[in-house]
C-alpha cells in the first residue's frame, strides 16, 4: 500500500536545482512571450505606458517621499501590480493623493499589459476558427 503525506513534515521538500530548473523554465516562457507580443502594435504602445507609468512614479517617490530609487521602484511595482507588502507606504498627503490615482491608472495599464503577455503565452489567435 502506497503510503501518501499526511502532515508538511512528511512532504519531501524540493531539491534547489528542481527549483532553479523550474524558474529558468518559467522565465524562458515569459522571454518567449515577450518576443511573440513585440510584433503586436497595442503590445508595444502598452508596454511603453507601463514603462513610463513605473517611470514616473519612481520619480514622484524619490522627490516627494525621498525614498532610494530602488524603493521607488519597488514600491511602484508592488503598487500598480496590487501586491501591495506594506512595507513602505507614502507619508505625505501629496504622495497619498498621488498613489490613489496611481493606482487607478497603473492596475488597469498592468492588467492589459499581462493579459497580452498571457494571449502570448497560450499562443492565442483571435482571427484563427476552431474547427473546418
Amino acid at each position: 500500500m502506497r503510503k501518501f503525506p499526511s502532515r508538511l513534515t512528511d512532504h519531501r521538500p524540493e531539491e534547489p536545482v528542481d527549483r532553479m530548473l523550474s524558474f529558468a523554465l518559467t522565465v524562458v516562457r515569459l522571454l518567449k512571450a515577450l518576443v511573440r507580443s513585440w510584433s503586436d502594435e497595442t503590445f508595444r504602445a502598452t508596454f511603453a505606458v507601463a514603462m513610463i507609468m513605473l517611470l514616473s512614479g519612481s520619480v514622484f517617490y524619490r522627490q516627494v517621499e525621498g525614498w532610494s530609487w530602488i524603493d521607488s521602484l519597488y514600491f511602484s511595482v508592488t503598487t500598480m501590480s496590487t501586491v501591495g507588502f506594506g512595507d513602505l507606504s507614502p507619508t505625505t498627503s501629496a504622495a497619498k493623493l498621488f498613489t490613489v490615482f496611481y493606482i487607478f491608472a497603473g492596475v488597469g495599464i498592468f492588467v492589459a499589459l499581462f493579459a497580452q503577455l498571457a494571449r502570448a503565452l497560450i499562443r492565442y489567435d483571435p482571427g484563427k476558427k476552431d474547427g473546418p
